[in-house]
């Protein structure tokens, strides 16, 4: 019996050792490909995103009247991928706390071009937190897919 325990527990101790030499850090994703573009391009598409996410900026998201803006609707091809886009992001929002669903600040934190039509534009929203005695900030950081189109950058919601 007691051999036994002692090939178990020796078994076990060298299953740890091998498991702490491998490391305890979670699997990296792989790096987004980047291409460089000419400057007309990455500005044209700085300037659609910002005019976009301005729009949100103090908006709340569960209201008609954010929901029906024309202005907005007109960053997608189709009032499907607007719809799509809509309720993922007012999702979002109440998964995260933000108060009225309304973010506050919005900041456009990185354009990467994955080839000369195709960008991710990283977003960072920050409001006022939903919950109760919790007088701080709540934050969000989500990655939109933008695609150039007929002379427009365009959002392409889905799955990044």
């Amino acid at each position: 019996m007691r051999t036994r325990c002692g090939v178990a527990l020796g078994l076990l101790l060298a299953l740890v050792a091998v498991a702490g030499c491998r490391g305890g850090s979670a699997p990296q994703e792989p790096e987004l490909r980047s291409v460089a573009v000419d400057s007309d391009t990455a500005l044209a598409l700085r300037r659609r995103a910002d005019g976009f996410y301005l729009r949100l900026a103090s908006r709340r998201f569960n209201t008609l009247e954010t929901y029906a803006d024309r202005i907005m609707r007109e960053h997608f091809r189709s009032p499907n991928l607007f719809l799509d886009y809509y309720a993922d992001l007012a999702q979002a929002f109440a998964d995260a706390n933000f108060e009225r669903r309304r973010p506050v600040l919005i900041e456009v934190l990185e354009l990467r071009f994955e080839d000369p039509i195709t960008a991710r534009v990283r977003v960072r929203y920050v409001g006022e937190d939903d919950r109760p005695l919790r007088p701080f900030e709540v934050g969000l950081e989500r990655v939109d897919r933008w695609h150039w189109e007929d002379g427009t950058w365009w959002i392409r919601p889905g799955k990044i």
